[in-house]
């Protein structure tokens, strides 16, 4: 006996807005059928999956871990017909869903104030934003593009330069009063040096002593997860912290943040990347698009 025909591209439609629009109503609304409608459909998708995709109440409604794998593998798929239609019909106008994750101080400071510029160039293109402590692999976590510092990681990737920064040491005015303005590496040892809990390329601050680099370990009575949050314990007056200058820039104009050491600053630089796999040639216009604009438009100083 023939197996009945199964729209699959529509039932993922439909179980992607359930999910976007939040609940079963909404998404009915979206593709014009009763809720009744979308609820058996979503049964007939776990019955022939065999899994549990959502577990719903009369209020509320929640990806099961089953259910998150799905909608990721459809929001991807998704996507990708949109593209492949698009590219059929000679449109070459970017569209789709594009996933785009960065580090705090990055995604903070360089790609979220761009992103409106972006969207508005590419209206038929839809974003998902993450903001990270650390990055993880890209195909793990499918994401298009990373915007991340630091060195290489996986040979499967490809990079491109958005520009490089340095990175100085800063501290509060406030703390600064309380505890002197260090003039020498020795100076430090009197001082609440903060850190990032994870590992980094260098572990601790490299100043000159003379015509020798010296590296001062990170001695402190917290360290913290991400950049952004670390900035925040600087400028509240815990200690001082090194940081990438575009980070604490606007800090440091506006008189929240004072530099210090800059005369025996090693001078180590850190690029940043966007960074993509880059298996399997032909990118999505999407991503293309993307690359390009933060190509032109990304300035760190």
């Amino acid at each position: 006996m023939p197996r009945p025909e199964v729209n699959r591209s529509g039932e993922m439609e439909v179980f992607v807005s359930v999910v976007d629009l939040g609940g079963l109503s909404p998404a009915a609304r979206a593709h014009r059928v009763t809720p009744s409608g979308v609820s058996k459909l979503i049964s007939r998708l776990e019955a022939r999956i065999g899994a549990r995709l959502l577990n719903r109440s009369t209020r509320t409604l929640h990806l099961t871990p089953e259910g998150r794998i799905f909608y990721e593998r459809c929001v991807g798929i998704l996507s990708d017909i949109d593209e492949a239609e698009s590219c059929a019909t000679a449109s070459e106008a970017p569209s789709g869903r594009l996933c785009v994750s960065a580090t705090r101080p990055i995604g903070t400071h360089i790609l979220l104030p761009l992103v409106s510029e972006f969207l508005s160039r590419n209206p038929k293109v839809t974003l998902d934003i993450y903001l990270v402590d650390a990055i993880g692999d890209i195909r793990e976590e499918r994401t298009d593009v990373i915007v991340t510092s630091g060195p290489m990681r996986n040979s499967h990737t490809v990079a491109r330069k958005l520009g490089e920064t340095d990175m100085i040491i800063v501290g509060s005015p406030s703390y600064l009063e309380s505890f002197g303005t260090p003039k020498t590496p020795e100076d430090l040892e009197r001082h609440n040096r903060l850190g990032l809990a994870h590992i980094r390329p260098i572990e601790g601050w490299p100043l000159m002593k003379g015509t020798e680099q010296m590296c001062v370990p990170l001695v402190g009575n917290a360290r913290i997860g991400d950049g952004e949050s670390l900035r925040e314990l600087v400028i509240s007056g815990l200690g001082l912290a090194r940081l990438a200058r575009f980070q604490v820039k606007k800090d440091i104009e506006a008189g929240r943040l004072v530099p210090v050491l800059e005369e025996i600053n090693a001078g180590d630089l850190e690029e940043i990347h966007a960074v993509y796999l880059g298996e399997g040639g032909h990118l999505p216009v999407r991503v293309c698009a993307l690359l390009d604009f933060l190509s032109e438009k990304v300035s760190i100083s």
